[in-house]
């Protein structure tokens, strides 16, 4: 871990601690409180996605020009404000068109925050160790959204209900926000990162012409997508299935949900680990996509087979796909170097693809559930993961293309870093 970023990452934790209070629970809560269905609930979801998605892209290419420290404050406003007003106006009153205005425009909050915090990382962590330092934030991360968020709701819901644990997440967000922000004040790396002639606008185009000047970024950008867009899809229908179908009950399915990304967030270190003495193509092939074909599908099938009296089964099930859910973790050190004289263009869709995750699974879900029903989409997100296994063998650097010596990264004027197990590695 970057030690001068420290209480960055303890605040990134407890700020998705409190992004990940609803998580288990908050698309059921919504159908019962002004959404009338889970259907309608999904396209609330799926609004958010949607803010997400772009917020994602933004964080890249505005921490070029603004620096990330002043994108995560940004995203904390946004999440605290319009938090607030999806709070009073919108499930106070069950209002189903603020929910979809006010939880839409709170999606912008979090990748704003936690993304500028990963770009900050990029930007400072050695090369040797920058899988380390991507997995150290994807510990904190998943830490909190799902894992700890989770639990945190499965405490507090008997004691103050879903509402008053809705409200306690705007408290955690802000206690996170100060510690990250204002703890890591005057830590390098937070400032502009482009050269001074670059403007907003041209930082934005360079993360838009990367696109067709390295399309390997671009693949990269859908294997991101691939990577959590069944975990944000899940927490569409699981919820009633586990809890009211299965039998497990609210309590057991959010323990649950907790187990399956605390058993993810450690793995988040060991792969992050792993992949910078076996390669990071070598890890997101082998031990995420196709890790995930089968757990995603082992953590569906398994419990519905099996029944209420198996639960131990299925913490086993969710461990299987938390642990290899972060098979992808080193995606985000190496897409950044598949374009390293455009950097800060690859980070911007590498986030693009990540908030993708979030409007494209609870879509699938929210589209194909009425159709082909849980486990029908469950085996579409099967054969997602079977189609960036295919991807990620496309993912080469470019020295394993053999292309020439990589220039100076064009929006922050630094040599660019390369894959340390890419001399060692031939997967």
């Amino acid at each position: 871990m970057p030690k001068p970023l420290i209480l960055g990452y303890l605040g990134v934790l407890l700020f998705m601690i409190g992004d990940g209070v609803e998580a288990g629970f908050i698309a059921p809560y919504m159908a019962d409180h002004g959404a009338s269905t889970d259907v309608r609930a999904g396209y609330v979801i799926t609004v958010y996605g949607i803010a997400v998605m772009l917020a994602s892209w933004f964080s890249g290419a505005l921490c070029q020009v603004w620096g990330p420290r002043r994108v995560m404050w940004t995203g904390l406003a946004i999440w605290a404000v319009f938090d607030a007003a999806y709070l009073l106006f919108a499930l106070g009153t069950e209002n189903y068109p603020l929910m979809l205005l006010f939880y839409g425009i709170r999606g912008f909050g979090y990748p704003l925050f936690a993304f500028g915090f990963l770009v900050w990382i990029t930007n400072t962590a050695p090369k040797a160790r920058l899988g380390t330092a991507v997995g150290w934030f994807y510990f904190a991360f998943t830490g909190g959204l799902p894992t700890l968020g989770s639990l945190w709701s499965s405490l507090t819901i008997p004691s103050f209900g879903r509402l008053g644990t809705l409200w306690s997440a705007l408290a955690l967000i802000l206690l996170g926000g100060a510690i990250a922000l204002v703890g890591a004040r005057r830590r390098p790396g937070g400032d502009r990162m482009a050269p001074p002639e670059v403007t907003t606008g041209q930082s934005l185009l360079n993360s838009v012409s990367i696109i067709w000047t390295h399309p390997r970024v671009l693949v990269g950008c859908l294997v991101r997508v691939i990577n959590t867009a069944p975990e944000f899809g899940m927490l569409v229908y699981l919820p009633r299935i586990f809890s009211d179908d299965i039998g497990f009950g609210e309590d057991k399915w959010l323990q649950l949900l907790a187990i399956i990304y605390g058993t993810n967030i450690f793995f988040n270190l060991i792969f992050g680990v792993l992949s910078d003495r076996i390669g990071w193509r070598t890890t997101i092939a082998g031990f995420g996509a196709l890790g995930c074909a089968i757990s995603v599908t082992t953590l569906y099938f398994v419990p519905t087979w099996l029944g209420a009296d198996y639960y131990w089964v299925a913490v086993l099930a969710g461990m299987f796909y938390g642990a290899t859910l972060a098979g992808f973790v080193p995606i985000s050190a190496l897409i950044p170097s598949m374009a390293p004289e455009n950097k800060g263009g690859s980070m911007a869709l590498l986030n693009l693809g990540a908030g993708g995750a979030a409007f494209v699974g609870p879509a699938l879900a929210s589209l194909f559930f009425p159709l082909v029903g849980a486990g029908g989409v469950t085996l579409i997100f099967l054969a997602l993961y079977l189609v960036a296994f295919v991807l990620t063998l496309l993912l080469k650097l470019p020295e394993e293309r053999g292309d020439k010596p990589p220039a100076l990264d064009t929006t922050t004027g630094r040599q660019p870093r390369t894959d340390p197990a890419s001399t060692t590695t031939s997967a």
